[in-house]
C-alpha cells in the first residue's frame, strides 16, 4: 500500500471500535443473544446457515471491515459457536474463513489465539487441510484474492507459532525433507550430493512413501508440494499485475502477504532448512524483480522493500542444514565455487564464451560485466547454460525457449555477481535517521497503526537464525523505534516554529521552540582521511552557530549541551506565505516544507578563541553576547553518500541548506549510543558461552543450561544465613531426606553447609548406559554440615548482620538454583519476595565464591535501589559494593555507593584504618611512624604484628599430653592494651577452648585491618579521581550494579578497561527489552575465546507488563514488546515459580492468582490483624462500581489515544474526600487509571476538589497503571475509563498488574456491562461482579477503629450513583467543620484568662468525637491548633464553592460539591482567595509567636480577635450556602424530573443524619468535656509524640 493510500486511511482506522450501543443495536449481538453469547439463556440449537448468513452479510459484505470482525470477536463467537459445532460434516468454505478472520482478529489485538482450539483438537487437523484446500483452489472454488489474503494471514500465523504442539505437527508435514520433490531431479542430485547423510534419508522416505495406501499417499503428496504449488499460484498473481495502467488493490495486497510469508519462512531454521532450496529452484526472487509491480512506484513502494528482505534471508550467511553461520572465508570460497563452476561449463559447452572462462573471477564477477559477456547470447543458448547448471529443465531438441531473455539474463547475473557481506552493509549504514526514513510509513509507521496491513519491518518470534540475525533485527528495531520518537519531536518542534516564505523568497519563523534555534551559520570545518580498508571518512567535523537571544534559564540549558549529545539539522523550505495557520491534522511535510533532516553529535562549544571547551572540574568561562558556536561531528557514511550523490546525480548539497538546530532530552536521547553498541558488538568476535549460544537462538535443549545439566554443578554449598534453624531447613526440601553431621541438637544451629548428591554426567556415546542410570531411583538424601562462623573480633561491629526472612521451600530452591552454575529463571508473582530471593542469591554467591564478581542489572533506577537498600543490610562489606549509572542520587542512604563516592569511602576508611595501626604500634611500644602510609603500615604488620602473634601460639598451644591453663590464654595475650575500648573483659576465663576463639577473632580483627590496607595501597599511588575510580571498578568492587540502559550505553567504555565479571543477576527481566537484556552478557572481553560467565540469574514476571514500545506497530506487528525472559518462558526454558504472597488480602490474592501455577498465601495473611478487620466506612474490601454516562457523556477522546471520563475521574475523588473523611491517611491511598488522559483529568479534579485542603491533601499517587508497575498501596482506587470498547485493558498482563497493586482494599469505577463480556477477563469479572454493582458505605464507622465488625449493628447505605457520593462527602465535611468550631468557641470560653495551655490540648475533644483526629497522626498536620487555623479558613473559602459539570473553578483551598452546581462571580472568589491569603499569613505570624513562647496577653487577644472573625464568617457560609440551595434547585431542574427527586432523597437523607449524628456529638461534647480536661494534661505529651511521627510520615 503506498504511503499515500495509507495516508487518505488513516483518520478512518482509529474509528474501528464500535460502542457499546453499537454492538447492541447491531445484527451479531440480536443473533448472539440468540444463539451463543456467554450469559443467554434457552439458547438455539446450532444451524449452519447461520454461519453461513454471518460471513456472506456480515464480513463480504463490508469487505472484512475490522469493525465488524472486532464486533464478532469480543462476542465469544469463535469459542461458543464455530469452534464447539466444527466437524466435517457442517464444514464449507463460509465456516472455515470465518474461523481465520478471527484468528487473525486475534492476532491483531494481541490476545492468545489458539485456546480456543485446545477443547477439540481432533478436529484441527481436518480443518487445517481445508485451509490447505481452500488456499490452493483460489479463484476455481470461487474465493476472491481478499479472501486467499485472509488464508495466507492464517497460514503465516500458523508458521509463526511453531511452539504450540497442535499447530507444529501440521506445520511440519509442510516443511520436511520429502518436499524436495518439488525439485528438478538434475537439481535434487546436486543438492544431495552436497550432504552425504541426506541420501540416506530421501532413500528412506521414498521407502516409506512406496508402502503407504493410496488415500495416504495422495495426502502426503499434497502436503509435500503445497509451498511450491503456492507459489506457482503466486507468480501467476504476480504476472497479473500491469506496470501501468489500472490496478486492483486487492492484487497488490495479495502478493505484499505472500512475500511476507517467504520471509517469515525463511527467517526460521525449522521452515527455512528444507525450503530455501525449494525457493530457489522456483526462481521466485527473480520473477519478483521483474514483475510489473516493481516499476509502479505508488503501489509497489511497499512490495519493493519486502522483496529487499525477502533478498536478504534467501542469500543469508548460513548453512541451511547444519544451521551454522557462515564467515567471510567460506562466504567467498561459495562465491568463487559458483563463478569457478560457470567458468568451466563456458570453457566445456559454449565455444561463444570463451573469453569469460578464461577471465580471472574478479574480472567477471560484477553485474555490468556479466551483463557484458552474457548479454549477446540468443535465448535458446542462455536457457541452455541455465539448464546445464541445473537451474531449469533442459531444452528439448529443435524447440524454443519459452522463457524471455530479460528472464534468463537475470537468473545467470542475480546468481554470479559478488554480493556485499552483511557486515559491510552495516558498517556503511547512517546511524541517524534522515528525512527519507523519517516519513517513510512502510518502516516507520504512524501512531494510527491498526495492524491491517503489511509492513516491511522484521519481527521478533522464537528463534533467530544465528546471533548476527539476532543482533541485526534488534538493531533494525531500536533504530526505527527511536526514529519514530525523533519524528515526534521533529514535528512538534517544527510546528512551533511556524516556519512562512517571505515575501523575498526567504524563510520566516514565526514562532519559537524552546528545544530548536535558527541556525545564524554552519559550516564544515574538517573531512579525515578514510581509514585503511575503508572508503569513507575517518570523521567529518561541523560549526554550527546559533543566536541564544533567549531566557536564561533555556540558554542555559543550550549552553549545557554536553559531549556526545545528539542533535538534528533541519532544512525547511515553506511554500506558505507569511501568516498562514497550520493544521497540524493534515501531512506535515507539504505544509512546513521540509527538505532535509541529518543528525550530528555535539564535541562541544566554542570559546571566543574559538576552541572546543572541554568538560571537566574547572569553570567554564564567560562567554559575552549571545553568538554561540557547536562544534559537532557528523556522520561520516551520510556525509559520504550525500556528497557522492551530489558529485553524480547533480543532486544538492544539503549541507549548505540547513536553518534550524534541534535538540532532544537527554533520557530519550541515547539511541545513536546503543546503536553504535549493538553495531560493535556485530563487528567483534562476540562469543556467548556454549551453555547459552543455542538456546538464545531458541534451539536444541531448552533445559540444558538448568543446573542439574551444567557438568560443573557444585555439590557442597554454604548456605550461610538463608535457614533461621534445622526446622525450617527441613521444611524447606520437602521429599528430601535430610542427615544432620552433628548428634548435640545444642550445636545444630545454622549457619549450614549443605552436600546434595550430584547425578553423574554421561559421557558421549553411552546411550546404553544413560538409559540404565535413567531407571535408578533419584537420590535424595541432603547432608547437612552445621558450622560455627569464625569470631571476627571482641566489637559489637564485628558480629554479622543476619537474614530474618523465613523463606518457602521455592524461595529456596530459587536460592540454590542460583547459586549453581547455569540458567536460572524466577517468576515471581507480586507480592512473593522477588527482591529478597535476588538479594540472598547474591549475599550467597559473595560468601561462597569470594573471588567472583557479580553484575546486578534492572531496568529501573527505583529497582535497583530497592535492591540495594536491602544488600547493604546484609553481612557484605561494603568496600565491596558499587553502583554505576545516574541513579545513585536516589539511594535513601547517607552513604555514596557511586564511583566516587566509594573513592572517598576507601580514601576516609584508609586513614581510620592507619589511626588504628598507629593505636597498635603504640600499645605495643615500637618507636617510629608507621600509620604513615598502606605500604609502612604492611612492613610493621610482617615484622612487628605477626612474630607476636606466632610466639604467642607457641605459649599457648598445648603440647603432646599437657593441658594448658585457662588463664595462661589471657596472660600470655600481646594485644591487652589495643583491646582496652573493646566491651571487657574480653576473655571470659571459663574455657581454654573459648577462650583461644576469642584470642583468634582478635587477632582476625587486626589481620583484617592490614588486608585492607594492602587493598587500598594503589589508591596512595594511583593520584586522579579517575583512575582510582576505574581501579575501584575492575579490581576492587565485588558486587556491581547498573541500568540495562547505562550498560548500552557505556559497553565499548567497560570493555576498555578490562571489566569482568562472573556471574549476572537480572531484576524485573521481564520489563526489559530483548537487547537491552543481551548486551550485558557481552561487557567484558573473551579470555582465550572464551567467556567467563558462570552463572546468569532472571528475575521476573511475563504476566505482568512488558517494555514500554511507543509505536503500535513495533510493538504488535514486530513483537518487539517481547523480552528474552517471555521468550525463554515460551519456548520451555524450566523456571522456579515462586508460590506464597505476602502482599494483599487472600480475596484480594483471588482476582489475580488464576493467573499463576500455584499461587497461594503466606501464613500471615491470614494472620496479621490488618488483613483481618474489614476496611472502616466500606462494606467490602473490593468492589467493581459501574459507573454510567454522565449528562450523557461516558468516554471522551479530546486528542488521539488521549481517553477521558468524567464521571469516573469525579466518582474516585469522592470516595478518596469520603476516605480522608474518615480518617483514613492520604499517603494509603493511590489512585490509578488505564489511560494518560484520565490520570491528568483525575489530576484536574483533586486539585479543584481538594486544592491544598488540609482536610483531604493529596492521594499517594496519581498514575497510570503501567507506571505503577513495581509499587503497592494499602488502598487503590481504580478507574477503567473506556465505555465504547476494552481497549489495552484486553492485554491480560496489564489487568494482572490493576489487580495486584492493592493490599487492603481496591475500588473499581468501570463500565460493567461492556467489560463483563470481555472473554479474556472473565476470570476476574466473574468475581467482582458477585458483588453489588453500587458502592455500599458505612459512614458511621471511622479509621481508627480496628476490631471486626458486628454484622448485626447496622446495615450499609448504597450509593447510587456519583452525585450522591459527592453530595454526601460535602455534607460531612460541612457538619465537621461546624463541630470543630463549635467546640473551640465552648473551650475558649471556658477557658480561665491569661492561662496558656499546650498546643495539643484544644484538639483533644473533637479528636474523640470526629474522624479527623486521623487526618492529624495520618501525617498532613503537625500542628493541631494549625489544623484548626487551617479549618478556619477553609470554612472561609467554602463560602463560594462552585463548581460546573465538566471542570470547576475554586480556590485553592475550597471543598468544592459534587458536579451539577453553578458557579458564582469570580470576584467573589478573588476576594475570598485574598482573604484566605492574609489568614495564611495571620496564621504563620501566630505559629511563630507560640514557639517563640511570647508574652501569652498578645496570644489570647489574638485569640479572641480571631473567634470573632470567625463567627462572623459562619454567618456569611451560612448565607452562601442557602444561596448555593438555591442554585443548586435552579440547575436541578434543567436535569431530567426522575434525577431530581433522587437528590432531593438523598439530600434529606444526608440532612436528617447531620442533624442526629450533631445532636448525639453536642451531648457527647458535654459529658465528656469535664473528663477531657482532666486527662488533657497527661495525654499532651503522648500526642506531641504521636504527632511528631505524622510529621516524619508525610515528609517521606
Amino acid at each position: 500500500m503506498s504511503a499515500s493510500t495509507e495516508k487518505k486511511e488513516t483518520p478512518a482506522k482509529k474509528a474501528t471500535a464500535p460502542s457499546v450501543a453499537q454492538i447492541n443495536a447491531e445484527y451479531v449481538t440480536q443473533l448472539a443473544n440468540k444463539y451463543w453469547a456467554p450469559k443467554a439463556k434457552n439458547k438455539l440449537p446450532f444451524d449452519p446457515k447461520v454461519v453461513k448468513d454471518i460471513y456472506d452479510q456480515e464480513i463480504l459484505q463490508s469487505k472484512f471491515a475490522i469493525r465488524k470482525i472486532m464486533s464478532l470477536e469480543f462476542s465469544q463467537y469463535l469459542e461458543n459457536y464455530l469452534w464447539v459445532n466444527f466437524c466435517p460434516e457442517v464444514s464449507s468454505d463460509a465456516f472455515i474463513m470465518s474461523i481465520c478472520c478471527i484468528i487473525n482478529e486475534k492476532f491483531r489485538e494481541n490476545v492468545p489465539a489458539w485456546e480456543v482450539f485446545k477443547k477439540k483438537p481432533e478436529h484441527f487437523p481436518m480443518f487445517f487441510q481445508s485451509v490447505m484446500k481452500a488456499v490452493l483452489q483460489g479463484e476455481k472454488s470461487g474465493l476472491a484474492l481478499k479472501e486467499q489474503t485472509v488464508l495466507l494471514l492464517f497460514l503465516d500465523h500458523c508458521f509463526n507459532s511453531l511452539e504450540v504442539d497442535l499447530i507444529r505437527e501440521q506445520v511440519q508435514k509442510l516443511i520436511s525433507l520429502p518436499m524436495w520433490m518439488c525439485l528438478l531431479p538434475a537439481r535434487l542430485q546436486h543438492e544431495l550430493k552436497k550432504v552425504p547423510k541426506l541420501q540416506k534419508f530421501w532413500n528412506l522416505n521414498m521407502k516409506k512413501q512406496a508402502k503407504m495406501d493410496a488415500d495416504a499417499a495422495e495426502q502426503s503428496k499434497k502436503e509435500r508440494t503445497f509451498l511450491s504449488a503456492l507459489i506457482k499460484q503466486f507468480i501467476q498473481v504476480l504476472m497479473s499485475v500491469p506496470a501501468t495502467g489500472p490496478v486492483s488493490l486487492d492484487q497488490v495486497h495479495y502478493c505484499e502477504r505472500f512475500i511476507e510469508l517467504l520471509i517469515d519462512l525463511e527467517a526460521l531454521l525449522p521452515t527455512r532448512r528444507w525450503f530455501n532450496t525449494v525457493l530457489d529452484d522456483s526462481h521466485l526472487v527473480v520473477h519478483c524483480h521483474l514483475s510489473g509491480l516493481t516499476q509502479r512506484e505508488k503501489e509497489g513502494h511497499l512490495f519493493c522493500q519486502l522483496l529487499d528482505m525477502l533478498k536478504f534471508y534467501a542469500g543469508f550467511e548460513i548453512n541451511d542444514q547444519t544451521g551454522n553461520a557462515l564467515t567471510q572465508k567460506e562466504m567467498t570460497t561459495l562465491h568463487y565455487d559458483r563463478i569457478i563452476s560457470l567458468q568451466r561449463s563456458a570453457f566445456g559447452h559454449f565455444p561463444e564464451l570463451l573469453d569469460f572462462a578464461l577471465s580471472n573471477v574478479a574480472a567477471v564477477d560484477t553485474r555490468e560485466s556479466l551483463k557484458k559477456h552474457f548479454g549477446h547470447l540468443s535465448h535458446n543458448k542462455l536457457h541452455q547454460v541455465a539448464s546445464y547448471l541445473c537451474l531449469l529443465p533442459e531444452l528439448p531438441e529443435g524447440q524454443d525457449t519459452s522463457y524471455d531473455k530479460d528472464f534468463l539474463l537475470e537468473l545467470l547475473v542475480s546468481r554470479h555477481e559478488r554480493r556485499i557481506s552483511q557486515i559491510e552493509q552495516l558498517n556503511l549504514m547512517p546511524l541517524y535517521p534522515t528525512e527519507k526514513i523519517i516519513w517513510d510509513q512502510n518502516i516507520v509507521p504512524t501512531e494510527y497503526y491498526s495492524g491491517e496491513g503489511c509492513l516491511a519491518l522484521p519481527k521478533l518470534n522464537l528463534q533467530f537464525l544465528t546471533l548476527h540475525d539476532y543482533l541485526l533485527r534488534n538493531f533494525n528495531l531500536f533504530r526505527l523505534e527511536s526514529t519514530y520518537e525523533i519524528r515526534q519531536d521533529i514535528e512538534d518542534v517544527v510546528w512551533r516554529m511556524k516556519p512562512w516564505a517571505s515575501e523575498y523568497g526567504g524563510v520566516v519563523f514565526g514562532g519559537w521552540a524552546r528545544m530548536a534555534q535558527i541556525i545564524t551559520a554552519f559550516s564544515i570545518v574538517e573531512v579525515a582521511k578514510p581509514n585503511i580498508g575503508e572508503s569513507w571518512p575517518a570523521r567529518v567535523r561541523a560549526d554550527v552557530t546559533v543566536n541564544l537571544n533567549v531566557q536564561d534559564h533555556i540558554k542555559n540549558e543550550w549552553e549545557g549541551l554536553r559531549k556526545h549529545d545528539v542533535c538534528f539539522l533541519v532544512t525547511v523550505r515553506p511554500t506558505l506565505p507569511y501568516g498562514t495557520r497550520f493544521d497540524r491534522r493534515q501531512p506535515f511535510l507539504e505544509q512546513t516544507g521540509l527538505g532535509y533532516v541529518r543528525g550530528c553529535e555535539v564535541q562541544g562549544m566554542l570559546d571566543d578563541k574559538g576552541r572546543v571547551i572541554e568538560e571537566g572540574p574547572e569553570p567554564r568561562p564567560k562567554l559575552l553576547g549571545d553568538t554561540r558556536t557547536f562544534r559537532v561531528w557528523l556522520d561520516p557514511n551520510q556525509y559520504q553518500q550525500d556528497m557522492t550523490n551530489n558529485i553524480q546525480n547533480g543532486a544538492e548539497d544539503p549541507y549548505e541548506s540547513f536553518n534550524i538546530l534541534m535538540r532532544r532530552k537527554p533520557k530519550e536521547n541515547n539511541f545513536k549510543a546503543v546503536l553504535e553498541t549493538i553495531r560493535h558488538l556485530m563487528n567483534t568476535e562476540c562469543v556467548v558461552p556454549d551453555w547459552l549460544h543455542d538456546i538464545i537462538l531458541g534451539y536444541g535443549d531448552q533445559g540444558s543450561a538448568h543446573y542439574s545439566k551444567m557438568p560443573n554443578q557444585i555439590s557442597t554449598l554454604d548456605f550461610n544465613d538463608t535457614f533461621l534453624s534445622l526446622e525450617h531447613l527441613r521444611c524447606s526440601f520437602p521429599g528430601h531426606t535430610i542427615q544432620v553431621k552433628e548428634e548435640n541438637p545444642e550445636l545444630q544451629v545454622p549457619p549450614f553447609r549443605i552436600k546434595f548428591p550430584v547425578p553423574e554426567q554421561p559421557g558421549k556415546g553411552k546411550k546404553r548406559k544413560a538409559a540404565e542410570e535413567e531407571k535408578k531411583p533419584e537420590n535424595k538424601t541432603l547432608t547437612v554440615e552445621p558450622y560455627v562462623a569464625p569470631n571476627r573480633g571482641p566489637y559489637p561491629y564485628n558480629q554479622p548482620k543476619r537474614n530474618t526472612i523465613q523463606f518457602t521451600p521455592t524461595q529456596i530452591e530459587a536460592i540454590r538454583a542460583g547459586m549453581q552454575p547455569g540458567l536460572t529463571m524466577v517468576v515471581g508473582p507480586p507480592g512473593t519476595g522477588k527482591t529478597d530471593v535476588a538479594v540472598q542469591i547474591i549475599s550467597n554467591i559473595y560468601h561462597n565464591f569470594p573471588e567472583q564478581r557479580t553484575l546486578i542489572v534492572t531496568h529501573s533506577n527505583q529497582a535497583l535501589n530497592q535492591l540495594f537498600e536491602k544488600i547493604i543490610a546484609l553481612d557484605i562489606d561494603e568496600r565491596h559494593l558499587l553502583r554505576l549509572g545516574h541513579g545513585e542520587e536516589e539511594l535513601e542512604t547517607e552513604k555514596d555507593f557511586s564511583r566516587y563516592g566509594r573513592v572517598n569511602y576507601v580514601l576516609a576508611r584508609r586513614l581510620e584504618l592507619l589511626g588504628e595501626v598507629g593505636r597498635l604500634q603504640e600499645s605495643l611500644d615500637v618507636p617510629g611512624d608507621v600509620s604513615y602510609t598502606c605500604e609502612t603500615a604492611g612492613h610493621f604488620y610482617l615484622y612487628q604484628v605477626i612474630s607476636r602473634w606466632e610466639q604467642y601460639q607457641s605459649k599457648v598451644k598445648p603440647k603432646q599430653g599437657k593441658t594448658v591453663e585457662v588463664e595462661a590464654v589471657a596472660e600470655h595475650f600481646p594485644f591487652h592494651k589495643f583491646f582496652s575500648n573493646a566491651p571487657q573483659p574480653v576473655f571470659k576465663g571459663r574455657t581454654y577452648e573459648e577462650d583461644m576463639v576469642i584470642a583468634e577473632g582478635c587477632y582476625r580483627h587486626i589481620k583484617k585491618i592490614f588486608t585492607q590496607l594492602e587493598e587500598f595501597r594503589a589508591f596512595e599511588l594511583l593520584r586522579s579521581g579517575l583512575d582510582r575510580s576505574k581501579y575501584l571498578l575492575v579490581k576492587e568492587a565485588k558486587i556491581i550494579a547498573m541500568t540495562c540502559t547505562h550498560a548500552a550505553l557505556k559497553r565499548h567504555d567497560l570493555v576498555e578497561l578490562g571489566f569482568k565479571y562472573d556471574n549476572i543477576l537480572m531484576e524485573e527481566a521481564a520489563q526489559i527489552l530483548e537487547i537491552e537484556t543481551f548486551i550485558p552478557l557481552l561487557l567484558q572481553n573473551p579470555e582465550d575465546g572464551f567467556s567467563r560467565l558462570k552463572r546468569w540469574i532472571m528475575i521476573g514476571d511475563h504476566h505482568q507488563l512488558p517494555p514500554v514500545i511507543k509505536n503500535m506497530a513495533f510493538q504488535k506487528y514486530s513483537n518487539m514488546e517481547q523480552s528474552l525472559f517471555t521468550r525463554f518462558v515460551r519456548l520451555g526454558v524450566p523456571t522456579v515459580d515462586l508460590d506464597a504472597q505476602g502482599r494483599a488480602r487472600a480475596s484480594l490474592c483471588n482476582l489475580y492468582n488464576w493467573r499463576y501455577k500455584q499461587l497461594g498465601n503466606l501464613p500471615h495473611v491470614q494472620q496479621l490483624p490488618e488483613f483481618q478487620v474489614p476496611n472502616p466506612g466500606l462494606s467490602f474490601d473490593f468492589q467493581l462500581i459501574n459507573v454510567e454516562d454522565f449528562n450523557g457523556v461516558g468516554e471522551s477522546e479530546p486528542n488521539p489515544y488521549f481517553y477521558q471520563n468524567l464521571a469516573e475521574a469525579e466518582y474516585s475523588v469522592a470516595l478518596f474526600m469520603y476516605m480522608r473523611l474518615l480518617g483514613y491517611p492520604a499517603d494509603r491511598i493511590s489512585i490509578l487509571t488505564t489511560y494518560n488522559g484520565q490520570k491528568h483529568l483525575i489530576r484536574d479534579v483533586i486539585n479543584q476538589r481538594c486544592g491544598n485542603n488540609p482536610y483531604f491533601g493529596q492521594p499517594s499517587k496519581v498514575t497510570t497503571v503501567d507506571r505503577f508497575q513495581g509499587q503497592q498501596n494499602d488502598y487503590i482506587i481504580l478507574s477503567l475509563v473506556r465505555t465504547k470498547a476494552v481497549g489495552h485493558l484486553r492485554d491480560v498482563r496489564r489487568l494482572v498488574v490493576a489487580m495486584s497493586r492493592a493490599r487492603l482494599g481496591l475500588y473499581i469505577f468501570a463500565r460493567v456491562a461492556l467489560f463483563q463480556n470481555c472473554f479474556e477477563l472473565t476470570p476476574v469479572f466473574n468475581q467482582l461482579t458477585a458483588r453489588p454493582l453500587e458502592l455500599h458505605i458505612r459512614p458511621n464507622e471511622y479509621y481508627s477503629q480496628e476490631q471486626p465488625r458486628d454484622a448485626s449493628a447496622q446495615s450499609d447505605k448504597v450509593v447510587k450513583n456519583m452525585p450522591e457520593l459527592a453530595n454526601l462527602a460535602y455534607n460531612m465535611y460541612m457538619h465537621m467543620i461546624q463541630t470543630n468550631q463549635k467546640h473551640r468557641q465552648q473551650q475558649q470560653l471556658a477557658q480561665p484568662p491569661k492561662q496558656r495551655q499546650p498546643p495539643t490540648v484544644e484538639q483533644k475533644a473533637p479528636e474523640q468525637e470526629t474522624p479527623m483526629d486521623q487526618d492529624t497522626s495520618g501525617g498532613k498536620d503537625s500542628n493541631p491548633s494549625e489544623t484548626e487555623e487551617k479549618m478556619d479558613t477553609t470554612e472561609s473559602a467554602t463560602t463560594t464553592t462552585t463548581t460546573t459539570t465538566s471542570t470547576t473553578t475554586t480556590s485553592t483551598s475550597t471543598m468544592p460539591e459534587h458536579p451539577g452546581r453553578d458557579s458564582d462571580s469570580d470576584d467573589e472568589e478573588e476576594k475570598d482567595m485574598e482573604e484566605s491569603g492574609k489568614e495564611e499569613s495571620n496564621r504563620e505570624e501566630k505559629d511563630r509567636k507560640e514557639s517563640n513562647k511570647e508574652a501569652s496577653n498578645k496570644e489570647e487577644s489574638n485569640k479572641e480577635e480571631s473567634n470573632k472573625e470567625e463567627s462572623s464568617k459562619k454567618e456569611s457560609s451560612k448565607e452562601e450556602s442557602s444561596k448555593e440551595e438555591s442554585s443548586k434547585e435552579e440547575s436541578s431542574k434543567e436535569e431530567s424530573s426522575k434525577e431530581a427527586s433522587n437528590k432531593e432523597e438523598s439530600n434529606k437523607e444526608a440532612s436528617s443524619k447531620e442533624e442526629s449524628s450533631m445532636e448525639e456529638s453536642n451531648k457527647e461534647e458535654s459529658s465528656k468535656e469535664a473528663s477531657n480536661k482532666e486527662e488533657s494534661n497527661k495525654e499532651a505529651s503522648s500526642k506531641e509524640e504521636s504527632l511528631k511521627k505524622g510529621s516524619v510520615g508525610k515528609e517521606q
